[in-house]
């Protein structure tokens, strides 16, 4: 059936596949996402189900088999192309297990198209699941839409970060000493941009005169409040976001 206003219903799960959609393909669902539709959705054949790939949009779709463990769709109609993400990076010192993982969602909800974790002095996690990550930033793209994922960078040290900054991308440091207020400083800089958080403790005094020599960083500041490391993140790029009109 052709989408329409009232079809699919408001009630139709939708799913990040890793199989390439296309109209007539056939996708094999099996795991947790199968126990969701069947078990928990009871999904039935004939069924609706919204599908996207991270690559060619987002299509709807039908239960044509329906078993105990695994499920097949059938693709039909796509429904949108895939959407036009903000050229923002947010660059971010991992922090505790719960707290991470909430900034990997909320970067996926406001439209981030790249996540990077940065070590730094201060870090004080050692390990970092990023499967883990990448499961979160899907599950928050299923519920809020998007036809995209953020891409998810393996772990960089800040030096090793800063030595390799393009020339072309403002990095935006939240400067716990003082800085141009975020808003406006990021209104002056249009175009590719990066966010970079650091970690519980902060950045230390080397670290941010480091930072402060890279030609494309800009201190900012996030208001008179010293913020948690996960809201600044989602605080400065709420802010990029709304002066870059994605808000």
């Amino acid at each position: 059936m052709a989408a329409t206003p009232a079809w699919p219903p408001d009630s139709t799960p939708r799913l990040f596949v890793e199989t390439p959609l296309s109209h007539g393909a056939l996708v094999p669902i099996g795991g947790g996402q199968a126990h969701y539709l069947a078990g928990v959705m009871r999904l039935k054949v004939g069924d609706p189900v919204l599908l996207f790939d991270d690559a060619t949009g987002e299509w709807l779709a039908t239960a044509s088999e329906v078993r105990k463990r695994d499920l097949t769709l059938t693709v039909g109609d796509r429904l949108r192309a895939r959407e036009a993400v903000p050229d923002l990076w947010l660059c971010a010192a991992p922090i505790k297990k719960g707290r991470i993982d909430w900034v990997a969602e909320k970067a996926c909800e406001l439209g981030v198209d790249r996540l990077v974790p940065v070590l730094t002095q201060r870090t004080i996690v050692d390990r970092l699941n990023l499967d883990r990550l990448r499961a979160h930033m899907i599950e928050a793209a299923e519920q809020c839409g998007r036809t995209a994922l953020p891409s998810l960078a393996e772990p960089v040290k800040l030096a090793a970060l800063l030595a390799d900054w393009p020339a072309d991308r403002a990095l935006f440091f939240a400067d716990e000493s003082g800085g141009v207020p975020a808003a406006a400083a990021m209104r002056a800089r249009p175009g590719p941009a990066a966010i970079v958080i650091g970690p519980e403790g902060g950045f230390t005094p080397a670290e941010r005169e480091a930072i402060r020599t890279c030609p494309a960083a800009v201190g900012i500041t996030l208001g008179p409040r010293i913020l948690r490391a996960e809201t600044a993140a989602a605080a400065a790029t709420a802010l990029w976001m709304a002066a870059a009109g994605d808000w």
